[in-house]
């Protein structure tokens, strides 16, 4: 029997019962976690726990007093509207204006139960504007969940690693898709989950311009909103602002999430930002599903209301709060999770100096930013033998192979859950995996 940091019988008895053998890199985020919990039971050890992007920071006080003022407000006898909470809705706008620099109306902000319904809800509709157009495209790595999505919705998808193709690359390489006329959409995220890479301001200039030239609508998932620490984008009305395809395409819908950069995961509140001439814009192929054929109508009184009966008050009338509070500048958001940057830091020099190599290290000629996640490898083994052999020594991550990167000997790391008490700990298990491998 091997002498790892973690019984090894019992983690590998737990690996093999666990279902996810012979390809254990292909497990999703949720299964990793069943497993790691199934281990921790069993042991009695406390993990390193990387694989599930989940805010490791307290809620801010002004979400947790406006949702509890709602709620004493009676507002859960009624149904909420469909199209959103007004106030929510007009700092939405507001917000967007302040930190973008982007002109939209309330009517154009759509909240939905997370930036996975804003998801679910836009493959619904973009993918049925044209006829034609079936299939959509990710600029991978990508969240895994929305592939997942298409999968449960028979969606038709292609996707290709960014990484190799960065800079002026990335044109040839787009186009080569969306010339054949088949695609409905783009997806993206900026900062990327997984990689943390950042699309610079010449490469979101040609995914628009593209977009425009193949009248395609690109998704812009900014999940992690301004958490790209290089840059200050955290005072109102000020640039820097936060980048986006939105500059250079009319064709956009822009997912913003509540869950990481306002830690308000659990109450599952995202919004989307949809381009007014998006909006207003007339599709015949929507009348095949849809009462009508303009694309706002056909994402709220269609997608969205066939999902959900829709967000919940509280957090909507929470989030109206917040977002007022910061737009008037008397709550900066940034600041209050630039820890993860702080966390990453340090957790990449520890794996550094244990023999790991960052797998995603650049944007451009530009080292990344330190941020909510990070890519790492190890020489000499393959992305399926990497994580099994983390699971004996107390540390968790999930495989680059289910986000869509070619560089499956990699895995990533979401620094949200591990304390700085742990670091120490951490650093002992990266230092005995070292001298074992």
């Amino acid at each position: 029997m091997r002498n790892t940091p973690i019984n090894y019988e019992i983690v590998k008895e737990k690996i093999n019962s666990s279902g996810l053998k012979p390809d254990i890199s292909s497990s999703t985020i949720r299964e990793i976690v069943r497993l790691v919990n199934e281990i921790q039971e069993a042991t009695g050890e406390k993990y390193v726990r990387m694989e599930m992007g989940v805010p490791g920071l307290p809620t801010p006080e002004i979400l947790l007093e406006a949702g509890k003022n709602a709620l004493k407000s009676s507002v859960t006898s009624k149904y909420p509207m469909i199209e959103g909470d007004a106030d929510l809705k007009k700092e939405t706008a507001k917000f967007v204006k302040l930190f973008m620099n982007l002109n939209v109306e309330a009517k154009h902000c759509i909240p939905a139960v997370g930036s996975m319904q804003s998801a679910m809800a836009l493959f619904l509709t973009v993918n049925r504007t044209c006829i034609d157009r079936n299939k959509i495209l990710f600029l991978d790595p990508g969240f895994p969940v929305q592939k997942q999505q298409c999968h449960v919705l028979g969606i038709d998808y292609e996707t290709f690693d960014v990484y190799n193709f960065r800079g002026e690359k990335l044109k040839d390489k787009i186009e080569s898709y969306l010339k054949t006329g088949n695609f409905s959409s783009i997806i993206f995220s900026n900062p990327n989950n997984p990689s943390w890479i950042s699309f610079t301001e010449r490469e979101l200039k040609i995914i628009g311009e593209l977009a425009t030239k193949y009248e395609t609508v690109v998704l812009e998932d900014l999940a992690y909103f301004g958490m790209d620490f290089r840059n200050d984008y955290s005072v109102p009305g000020q640039a820097p602002y936060q980048p986006s395809v939105a500059n250079y395409t009319n064709n956009y819908v822009i997912m913003l999430s509540s869950s990481k950069v306002f830690s308000f995961a659990g109450q599952r509140l995202g919004l989307m930002v949809v381009s007014p001439n998006l909006f207003d814009k007339s599709f015949e192929g929507l009348r095949r599903n849809f009462k009508k054929d303009t694309f706002g109508y056909a994402l709220i009184y269609g997608s969205l209301y066939t999902l959900s009966a829709g967000v919940n008050h509280s957090s909507q009338k929470a989030m109206a709060e917040m977002l007022k509070q910061v737009n008037e500048g008397n709550y900066n958001f940034i600041e209050g999770v630039k820890e993860y940057a702080e966390r990453a830091k340090t957790m990449k020099q520890l794996f550094l100096e244990n023999g790991f190599k960052i797998v995603y290290d650049k944007d451009e000629d530009q080292p990344i930013a330190d941020g909510f996640y990070f890519t790492f490898s190890y020489d000499g083994l393959s992305g399926d033998e990497l994580l099994e052999e983390l699971l004996y020594y107390g540390i968790s991550a999930i495989s680059l192979k289910i986000t869509g990167s070619e560089r499956t000997e990699g895995m990533r790391a979401c620094v949200s859950q591990v304390l700085p008490e742990q670091f120490k700990t951490l650093e002992e298990r990266l230092k005995r995996f070292k001298e074992d491998h």
